[in-house]
């Protein structure tokens, strides 16, 4: 008989690892609404809080713009390039994510600091 043990016995192999749970909810952050699902899972990781303060400020500027164009029709042109600034700043949060870096995103980083949870 042998006495060897298997190691993964009894662990669920589809079971995500922290890292790896971290990384989703950083990912998370960055995908508009769906930072409320970071904010509600994670909030106590360091790393994940430093995306979710991020990914919190993208969102405000998507509702801002949202309701902006909304009432000013003029300024659709303007308002779809800040759709597509916020839309390539949550690409480069996301690649820093996944590269596992807290790094401040460009022109819009430096806000994070105003959300204090």
């Amino acid at each position: 008989m042998d006495d060897t043990k298997n190691s993964n016995v009894g662990a669920n192999p589809s079971s995500p690892s922290k890292k790896e749970s971290k990384a989703l909810m950083g990912v998370l952050a960055y995908l508009g609404p769906l930072v409320i699902v970071s904010y509600v899972m994670a909030k106590e990781d360091p790393f994940v809080k430093f995306h979710i303060k991020q990914g919190l400020v993208l969102f405000v500027i998507e509702i801002i713009v949202w309701v902006i164009s909304s009432m000013f029709r003029s300024l659709f042109l303007f308002m779809n390039l800040v759709n597509l600034a916020v839309v390539i700043f949550s690409i480069i949060g996301i690649l820093n994510v996944l590269q596992g870096r807290e790094k401040e995103l460009p022109l819009v980083g430096q806000f994070s600091h105003y959300f204090n949870f």
